[in-house]
Parts: C-alpha cells; structure tokens; sequence
C-alpha cells in the first residue's frame, strides 16, 4: 500500500474540506506516520474515514475529528502539550513545533505506539488518564470521548491553557474548548463529534430505588 498517497488523499479529502486551515497542521498530517500508531494488523485502514484500531477498547479518532480538535486549541509552536490518551495528536503536535508529553494508561497501547513517539521526541508516560502528569501545560488535548471532564485536567493548565476534548454523554457529543483564566475556567462547544468513549470515562450508572 502506498501510505505516502494515503496520507495526502487524508488530508485532502478530509481535513482540508472540513475548515482545518492551520497550515503548520496541514503540514503535519501530510508528514506523520498514522499507520504507525494503530495495530499491525489495522495499518491498511489509518488513513480512512474510520477510528482505526489502536489496541483491545482503543482507537485512533477518524482524521476529520482529530484535525479539527487540534484547530480548536489553536496551538503554536514552543507551547507544551499533554496528549491524554491521544498518540496520534502527539505526534502532529510535536511536528508542528510544541513540546509533547503523551500520557497512555494501558500498556497494551503503549507497545503499539512508543517506537514511534519516541523517534519523534515525543515524552511518553504510563499512568491514571484521570491524573495528569505534571502541570502548567498550555494545551491539553485527549484523542477519545468522556461522559465527564475531570477537575484535574483543568488545574494541569496553566493560565491561558487550553484543553480540547469531546464531551459525549449519549450517540454524539460536543468538540469542546476550555480556557483557564485568572478568575476561573470558560468553555464553549465547537463542532458535533462522536467518537468512541475512552475506557473509564463512561458516566456511572445512577440507581434508583
């Protein structure tokens, strides 16, 4: 398979038409390796417009969503990034200039997609999703869906970080931005989105009696 068509077919047919205009973005997703950030066995399909596999209960978000999420947290270059559970906007991130700590809690993941990073200069860490490593980040960016935000993630910003996610508590959710500011946190929804939620991040059922 002639990946190297693939990935400017991708952008293409699926960032370009979909108001990504970020040019150092562009530039990135022309140049990252998706394929070597999905399983093996999955590489065939990186570049569609599906969630490519990642490992058991993970996935690459579909390129229409992700590149549009990283628009929305307007990133530049000399910025640092945590990419919760987001390999593949690590790796963009990280191209494009920023500074980039990828953060996996399951170290079947891991396996699959630390080559890689690491050959990128990408910092990896194995720990809870739901306790940032580290603090002060301009940009926290999480490459999957959660019913909830954690307050956490918020207080790993520093003022004027930003923090890109999908919120999805039903079938679609909401492409949210965050803002840290001096006197609290501001957000405002950008764009339908509906990937596959990250594992424990899923609402907890309520009971009724």
């Amino acid at each position: 398979m002639d990946f190297h068509a693939a990935r400017q077919n991708m952008v293409e047919s699926q960032v370009r038409v979909n108001d990504v205009t970020d040019a150092a973005l562009q530039v990135a997703m022309r140049h990252i390796q998706r394929e070597r950030l999905c399983a093996p066995s999955q590489a065939f399909g990186a570049y569609g417009e599906v969630e490519s596999p990642i490992a058991p209960g993970r996935v690459l978000m579909k390129p229409r969503d992700i590149s549009k999420l990283l628009q929305t947290a307007e990133p530049k270059a000399g910025e640092a990034v945590l990419a919760l559970a987001a390999p593949y906007a690590a790796a963009v991130l990280q191209h494009a200039g920023l500074t980039v700590t990828a953060q996996e809690a399951d170290p079947r993941v891991v396996a699959v997609i630390e080559p890689y990073l690491k050959e990128l200069g990408v910092t990896c860490v194995i720990a809870d999703l739901k306790a940032p490593a580290g603090s002060g980040y301009d940009i926290i960016i999480v490459e999957g869906a959660v019913a909830e935000v954690p307050a956490a993630w918020l207080k790993a910003l520093k003022v004027g970080g930003r923090l890109a996610v999908v919120v999805k508590d039903g079938p679609v959710g909401r492409a949210r931005l965050y803002l840290r500011i001096e006197s609290g946190i501001s957000e405002r929804d950008v764009f339908d989105s509906a990937p596959s939620t990250l594992p424990g991040f899923t609402r907890a059922p309520s009971f009724e009696f």
